[in-house]
């Protein structure tokens, strides 16, 4: 790997950091005014596979970017209750942001149904490590690339060395972002603004530019939307933004390559367990992560990772493309709540 990538990826980290530490000032200045509901309703939703953690969570703030290993508790990615059966197999994959969080938990879960994985992130080493080792426990290779993906060099690096160590590149994951809040329309400054455009926008644009033009028919891009980007955020005016923009990307360029056979899905989450949150929100915030929603909880990465698996599988094509119009909109509305 270029000595540049890793240098500018280090740069871009410090300056979201510089971001994040203004942020902080305000958070500190204006102190919560509400408490956790501490489980007064009966708890959360439990309706997954598993139990999940439920907030009140320990006081917990990160640096950015985050990092997954230092998070209480440890975000659940494996999904053991996920049987592998070749829905991937002989593929080879690229996500970005998949050193921790949902990028962790589509790797995975990739890997298990016979896919090769190329993992990038920014600069969160140990984390990306971890998530190569999980790659690897499942039989299958892992590549791991440090780089800024608003860089359009790096976009074109990171594909051509998923066609050097695995000879192709079926499943393209766009996932890498950038969220930071405001308290006041008048914080977010244009440094901030700028930011979370390239990552978040820029970067998913880099990255589906450099990796077409090698993907063939029965290809796939799934890209990570949000909830905020369908509903808005009064905290999240940058990210929300960009979030939209994603969505409607998807629906264009899904589009634009259907006659090529590569198609192109969007995933909308609502609140997830990753080290993006803490890396934004104060402790007293993070405590109380997920408790607003319906379930009363984040959602854990390995309840989200499926709906990846599905939508990057040829053999659920056919399911997929036989949907009328409204099973597509009814499909899309289960996928963006959490």
């Amino acid at each position: 790997m270029d000595d540049r990538f890793e240098a500018r990826a280090e740069d871009v980290a410090d300056h979201e950091r510089a971001i994040q530490r203004d942020i902080d000032q305000t958070d500190q200045a204006q102190a919560d005014k509400t408490q956790a509901d501490g489980g007064e309703d009966g708890g959360a939703v439990q309706a997954g596979a598993r139990r999940y953690p439920e907030p009140p969570f320990p006081k917990q703030h990160q640096v950015k970017p985050g990092d997954e290993s230092a998070l209480d508790p440890a975000p659940m990615y494996d999904a053991p209750f996920w049987k592998g059966s070749g829905k991937l197999d002989g593929f080879a994959a690229l996500i970005t942001g998949a050193d921790s969080g949902i990028g962790r938990a589509v790797a995975v879960l990739f890997a298990r149904e016979g896919c090769d994985v190329v993992v990038c992130h920014l600069d969160e080493d140990d984390d990306a490590e971890t998530t190569k080792a999980a790659v690897e426990a499942e039989g299958r290779r892992a590549v791991v690339l440090k780089g800024d993906v608003s860089d359009p060099a790096f976009a074109e690096t990171a594909v051509k060395a998923t066609l050097d160590a695995f000879g192709r590149l079926d499943v393209l994951v766009p996932n890498a972002a950038f969220q930071e809040h405001v308290n006041a329309f008048e914080d977010l400054t244009f440094e901030h603004f700028d930011r979370t455009l390239k990552t978040n926008l820029y970067g998913y644009f880099n990255m589906t530019k450099a990796a077409v033009p090698h993907m063939k028919s029965g290809g796939a891009i799934v890209m990570t939307g949000s909830v905020t980007g369908l509903q808005g955020n009064k905290d999240l005016l940058d990210y929300s933004l960009t979030k939209g923009g994603i969505h409607a990307y998807a629906r264009s360029l899904g589009t634009h390559l259907a006659p090529r056979g590569i198609r192109v899905n969007v995933v909308a989450p609502g609140p997830v367990w990753t080290p993006l949150n803490p890396a934004d929100k104060d402790a007293d915030k993070t405590a109380k992560f997920g408790a607003d929603t319906v379930m009363k909880r984040p959602a854990q990465p390995e309840e989200i990772a499926p709906a990846y698996v599905f939508l990057a599988s040829p053999r659920d094509v056919q399911l997929h493309h036989r949907r009328d119009p409204a099973d597509h909109r009814r499909l899309f509305r289960r996928l963006t709540v959490s």
